[in-house]
């Protein structure tokens, strides 16, 4: 048997291959990209604060910053923030700025940078996708996955140039897993594959543990189903997560912190347990070939008692949610007002019309992975795919941000549903229901259709019963709009250094475009300095003096349009930030001069 995955691409003799299909459906996104949404753009950078925190993460690191220290000095109250990102985001992205600098000026090659590398991953998404679809069915499922994945790589904001936040590395991991695990052949190199995606994916972000962990299982079960047949690819899964995992441990964190656990990034508490079920699985592999199914299942419980009491003895606090030390007070307004961590009761509750963009999909895999399951039909890759998808899937009704990595993983056994009702409506084109049921399946996999759908379905609800009209009593007149222009920057970049105090979503940008700190940004390891800007939106013009002078500030950004700003001022009428509104000014701060009208308006603090 052969233990490359070449063929994949080239295809078997007498059957096409993937290379000429996955070039063209990748040529016709980045086309696509670079053509309708590249001139749109602003701004070279993406509009999320984690892609411009990124950028000035980068900036620093390029600058001298040492590969172990991830701490951001400008960020938060005295001593910075330790942030909790991946360097292997930070080395591509640098790598190649700093590549293009030989030719280009240095905002000219950061912004070459940040265009290409979400283009350069979109293609391995495909790549992926191509990959998977290749393994589980013929052509016509390969033209079916990528069109679906290039659909979902073209509306998807991961994918938009400027995006370099460590997201769409993560959906690019998780596809790869799941191309490596849907291997007919079970190849060694696949689950190789595999494994150094799995230890990846945990190293760059404590988001897909839950899926790395159903993955980890899947494969365990696989080799205890499958015995002694399974065993090169068990060990090759094992060993590379093991090896890997602790490659990426050495590689990015500092030796003094190697005893430190932490649960929202690569720490002994993930790394220990991961490389002790990863060789423990090794190990398992080593039993007898005349070793029965009870047996194998003996050793897994006992591998899995070994993994949970490490993890109990290592790391029990990560057993929880990485945020479940966060101050209330940032809990109630802060996390609750991120989009991307809102319960689907959440989205319900403020954007309904998007729920099924964010739901729809992965539900409807579900079903079909379900049915196909008590039909018999590939068993286990459908199996597979519903722990997968169901992790995903589940994840997302606590919090959004899972929903992108159902969808995409919903794509393979969507292309695989669709592939059989074309088949079943070319060979009966006479009968409506079968074209009907074809051209609904294909629509029904589509996240952006049923987001299409439920912004119609508002549209038309507001214009029946004319919504815009209806308003809450005792809601502020303040409108919210954007804060920050690019004049508005300069004068304050123009200002001597010093510790800025504005809303959350304004720090970032505060730390790419000037030179001074930010007290707030939205990050969780900066609590200190939220809470302090969220204190002194909700003091009195009296009170929160002894704020600005014991944090140490300097300068006030405020802007009334702000939705933060809006929410402080609506919970403290007779605040701070209502009193600025108004334009009154407390004594000890003073009105600087403003380069714009509307946005932001900048106050030195002058107490003593």
């Amino acid at each position: 048997m052969a233990n490359s995955n070449g063929s994949d691409l080239i295809g078997q003799p007498g059957q096409p291959g993937l290379l000429r299909p996955l070039v063209f459906y990748c040529l016709a996104v980045v086309i696509a990209i670079v053509v309708t949404i590249m001139p749109n753009a602003v701004d070279y950078v993406g509009q999320d604060n984690d892609d411009i925190m990124r950028l000035v993460v980068i900036r620093d690191w390029l600058a001298g910053q040492g590969w172990f220290d991830t701490h951001q000095y400008r960020l938060g109250l005295d001593g910075g923030t330790l942030m909790h990102w991946s360097r292997f985001i930070d080395l591509p992205i640098g790598a190649m700025i700093r590549l293009l600098s030989l030719f280009l000026e240095d905002r000219q090659a950061e912004a070459g940078a940040l265009a290409l590398w979400p283009l350069a991953l979109a293609v391995l998404f495909l790549t992926a996708v191509g990959i998977a679809a290749r393994r589980i069915g013929d052509s016509a499922t390969v033209h079916i996955a990528l069109g679906l994945a290039s659909l979902y790589a073209y509306t998807s904001v991961r994918f938009q140039p400027g995006s370099i936040d460590h997201h769409n590395v993560q959906l690019v991991l998780v596809m790869t897993i799941a191309a490596m695990l849907v291997d007919p052949r079970y190849r060694a190199t696949s689950y190789a594959v595999a494994g150094i995606a799995t230890a990846l994916a945990i190293a760059i972000g404590a988001e897909t543990v839950p899926i790395t962990a159903v993955v980890c299982f899947c494969v365990t079960v696989q080799w205890v189903w499958h015995g002694h047949r399974f065993r090169h690819a068990a060990r090759a899964f094992g060993l590379s997560l093991a090896l890997g995992v602790t490659a990426a441990f050495l590689a990015t964190v500092p030796p003094q912190l190697y005893s430190t656990v932490t649960c929202d990034s690569l720490s002994l508490g993930f790394q220990a347990p991961t490389a002790i079920g990863g060789a423990g699985l090794f190990l398992c592999t080593l039993l007898p070939a005349g070793a029965g199914r009870w047996q194998r299942i003996g050793a897994m419980l006992a591998l899995g008692i070994v993994v949970l009491g490490a993890t109990t003895l290592i790391a029990p606090q990560c057993l929880g949610s990485p945020l479940a030390d966060l101050d209330p007070m940032l809990v109630e307004l802060w996390l609750n007002n991120v989009t991307e961590a809102q319960s689907i009761f959440a989205t319900i509750h403020n954007e309904p019309y998007m729920v099924g963009a964010f739901y729809a999909v992965g539900l409807f895999a579900l079903a079909v992975c379900g049915f196909e399951i008590m039909r018999g039909e590939r068993m286990e890759f459908h199996l597979i795919l519903l722990a997968l998808i169901g992790t995903a899937w589940g994840i997302a009704l606590i919090q959004l941000r899972s929903s992108f990595f159902a969808n995409a993983l919903s794509i393979l056994p969507l292309a695989v549903v669709i592939t059989g009702l074309r088949r079943h409506s070319g060979k009966e084109p006479e009968n409506i229901n079968a074209g009907l049921a074809y051209i609904v399946g294909v629509l029904a996999s589509v996240p952006v259709i049923w987001g299409f759908v439920g912004i119609v379905a508002q549209e038309g609800l507001r214009n029946s019963f004319n919504l815009t009209a209806i308003s809450k009593s005792g809601t502020p007149s303040a409108e919210i709009g954007e804060c920050g222009s690019p004049g508005q920057w300069q004068a304050l970049a123009a200002l001597p250094a010093g510790l800025v105090t504005s809303p959350s979503n304004s720090g970032a940008e505060i730390l790419r475009f000037t030179h001074h700190r930010a007290v707030s940004a939205p990050y969780h390891r900066n609590q200190g300095g939220m809470l302090t800007d969220l204190h002194i939106g909700l003091a009195t013009p009296v009170e929160a003096e002894a704020f600005f002078r014991g944090a140490g500030i300097s300068l006030l950004a405020f802007c009334k349009s702000d939705p933060q700003t809006i929410n402080l001022m609506r919970m403290k009428p007779d605040g701070l930030y209502t009193a600025l509104a108004k334009g009154q000014v407390p004594p000890y701060l003073e009105r600087l001069p403003a380069p714009t009208e509307g946005g932001f308006e900048f106050f030195r603090f002058n107490g003593r």
